[in-house]
């Protein structure tokens, strides 16, 4: 597994591993002590929760065929913004994970901006 940082780092922080199996797990993410983490594929990104400025949800609706008529399908995203502007967009589990996962970020990361603003 290769860990791969969403802002600019010089030095990649010790003991990040040990944070990322040892956080909470909602869907693709980690929850460490100090740092963010999500999973793509067979790499880590991270970023540490001082440089995470705004997170919020986004909901997208996905047109789809039923065997009855057609429909919409909601999936559920969180979006991480930095200095920079939108760093990520990691697909959720549903709407239940992406309101615990906004609780948990709020403490988290207190001094990042919930929500679109």
């Amino acid at each position: 597994m290769k860990f791969c940082p969403l802002t600019d780092v010089t030095k990649e922080p010790e003991g990040l591993q040990e944070e990322y199996k040892a956080g909470r797990k909602i869907g693709k993410i980690h929850l460490g002590e100090t740092h963010f983490f999500f999973r793509s594929m067979r790499k880590v990104f991270y970023i540490p929760y001082t440089e995470i400025r705004r997170y919020f949800r986004r909901v997208m609706m996905v047109p789809a065929k039923l065997c009855c008529g057609k429909g919409e399908f909601q999936m559920e995203h969180l979006v991480i913004c930095g200095d920079a502007g939108e760093l990520a967009q990691i697909e959720l589990p549903g709407t239940q994970a992406a309101k615990v996962l906004m609780e948990c970020m709020e403490k988290l990361a207190p001094d990042a901006i919930a929500g679109k603003a």
